[in-house]
């Protein structure tokens, strides 16, 4: 991106205002959209200074109100079939997405992640890792502030690691890391997608830019990205990782039994024995042995590696440890919002389950999960728009022990009221939050909040 252009930025959350600030640094002029006409002008233009070249517009957009527009930046949040859309491509105004903008903009190596689960955990645990070896890291993307909140401070030394999601993926032109991590592929936001395959499509394009010089890991137990691997229009060299079936050639970080174990091209190495881990779950040991493929291949030596994997603990909303109370252990995961991520953390969870679900809906399908219920769940908890949708498939399977509540104090004082000492409670809703609630973030700190009240 040309200094000093006027750029027009869709979205007024914050992956928008970060694009416009990097923007506004960099010597251009920003028209901020919304498309909701209600948006509060005071609100977001109170981000800025007064003497920064701002102007927010909201409701329909028209042609005339893109005179000198230079360039479009939409944030991932913003499907591209939205009508405004239309307007740009009509006035052949190019259309970018706040990650290449970010990336364009940037200095240094960088590595990437993506998968539908995972991401979070991986992509914090990758950045521990780089911090042992590297001064100047940056973490950024899905996992917290947006990556053109970093990119005008990286510089020609400095190591980045992005948390990139299928939406992000869609507006990619050169996005480049040299070290890519695709964890998993299980189906999630097709409201957005339409098809697995488009889905697919997205997740996969993080290594469209990549060559032979660069490095992708890839799950082999996922079949999708195992035929992905064996692909031979595909470019970077591949780094498996599995906790089952291992291939019979190449790099590979496996687990066998309770270690796990690096294979190069002459030896095998045990990494690390999953005891000696601060994550729960065969799941979090697939996004160890990624993490540290990424962080091997980003230039940390071994020991590095493996010092940062005993270290490091769960991030915040990710199978994360509230309190003890009574001899019941209380977990948030409220980034499970879709059900294979459900799914890792019932399976994590080491006794019985009071479990809190439901939310906005996305489409899924829940009997994956719901068939896990039987001798695993007590009671199951359910909140939200998709609470009947799930309730009938729970009817399916036999399993009826079910309660309905109207918001999370309710939630989480009936399952206080059910679970007996050795129990575990559990918020991991399969699905996403915005019916009830601004983000999976607030949803997990109002949870907390509840239970830290009991």
């Amino acid at each position: 991106m040309q200094d000093g252009r006027k750029i027009f930025i869709a979205g007024t959350g914050k992956s928008g205002l970060a694009a416009a600030h990097m923007v506004l640094q960099r010597g251009g002029e920003v028209i901020l959209y919304n498309s909701d006409p209600e948006t509060d002008e005071a609100q977001v233009l109170a981000d800025f200074g007064p003497r920064d070249e701002v102007e927010l517009i909201r409701g329909r957009l028209y042609p005339s109100q893109l005179v000198g527009v230079n360039l479009a930046i939409v944030s991932p949040g913003i499907p591209l079939g939205a009508d405004f859309i239309k307007v740009l491509d009509k006035e052949k105004i190019p259309v970018i997405g706040e990650l290449e903008l970010a990336y364009q903009a940037s200095k240094g190596r960088l590595c990437a992640v993506t998968g539908t689960n995972g991401k979070t955990t991986t992509t914090a645990l990758i950045g521990a890792i780089l911090k042992t070896h590297y001064e100047d890291v940056h973490v950024a993307g899905n996992i917290g502030e947006p990556f053109s909140a970093e990119a005008l401070s990286t510089t020609d030394d400095s190591v980045t690691v992005v948390e990139v999601s299928s939406f992000m993926l869609e507006t990619i032109m050169d996005f480049h890391p040299q070290v890519s991590a695709i964890l998993n592929i299980t189906p999630d936001h097709l409201d957005r997608h339409g098809t697995m395959e488009n889905y697919i499509r997205c997740k996969e394009a993080i290594t469209m830019n990549q060559t032979m010089d660069d490095y992708v890991v890839l799950n082999y137990g996922d079949p999708v990205l195992r035929e992905f691997g064996m692909s031979k229009e595909l470019k970077p060299q591949v780094i498996w990782f599995t906790s089952g079936e291992r291939p019979e050639k190449g790099e590979c970080l496996y687990l066998e039994d309770d270690g796990i174990f690096l294979r190069d091209k002459n030896t095998v190495t045990e990494l690390v024995d999953v005891h000696e881990l601060k994550l729960l779950g065969r799941h979090n040991y697939e996004n160890v042995m990624a993490a540290a493929a990424v962080g091997l291949k980003m230039g940390v030596p071994i020991t590095s590696v493996v010092k940062a994997l005993k270290e490091f603990t769960a991030v915040e909303h990710r199978i994360e440890f509230v309190r003890e109370r009574s001899g019941v252990r209380y977990y948030n995961d409220s980034k499970g919002t879709n059900p294979d991520a459900a799914i890792q953390a019932l399976k994590a969870m080491p006794g019985p389950v009071l479990l809190i679900g439901g939310g906005y809906d996305k489409h899924a399908e829940y009997d994956d999960w719901v068939s896990l219920f039987p001798g695993k769940v007590k009671y199951l908890i359910l909140l939200g728009e998709t609470r009947d949708k799930i309730a009938e498939c729970c009817k399916r399977y036999g399993f009826d022990d079910i309660m309905y509540a109207d918001d999370m104090e309710e939630a989480v004082k009936a399952c206080a009221s059910y679970a007996d000492e050795g129990d575990y409670v559990l918020l991991s809703p399969a699905c996403a939050s915005w019916d009830m609630f601004k983000s999976y973030e607030q949803r997990g700190d109002i949870f907390k909040k509840c239970v830290n009240e009991l």
